[in-house]
């Protein structure tokens, strides 16, 4: 029996992205979804930012049910060595803000970090909002 868990992702690693083949080796499912937070532009990649202000607004992505291989791959392309530790970004457990049944982990930073907020509430629409 194949162990999965739930992931919310909402940049590189959705399909089409420079990431995704990072975790579509271990891709079971994927649905579209949102949850609380805002999208900090990084230039190449977002950061999901949930706290203050940001937690007002929603990001738009896709929740992947992967096996748990997947899981530790984007643990690795992260930089999440686990709680409680020096980590680039924080894997955390969230609901989904549309109102589906559907909760699992996403990778947030705990704010901003200087960095500006985007426009767009979606990765992918990047390069529409000029």
């Amino acid at each position: 029996m194949i162990r999965t868990t739930r992931v919310f992702v909402y940049g590189t690693l959705l399909p089409g992205e420079s990431n995704h083949g990072v975790v579509s080796p271990w891709l079971l499912d994927a649905r579209p979804g949102e949850v609380h937070g805002r999208l900090v532009n990084c230039g190449l990649w977002p950061a999901l930012v949930r706290g203050g202000g940001a937690a007002a607004g929603r990001v738009r992505g896709m929740w992947f049910t992967v096996a748990v291989e997947g899981l530790e791959a984007m643990d690795e392309l992260e930089d999440f060595v686990g709680p409680e530790s020096l980590n680039d970004y924080e894997r955390i457990w969230v609901r989904d803000a549309s109102g589906q049944p559907l909760e699992g982990w996403v990778y947030v930073w705990p704010d901003a970090r200087g960095m500006p907020y985007m426009s767009v509430d979606y990765w992918p629409d990047r390069m529409k909002s000029g």
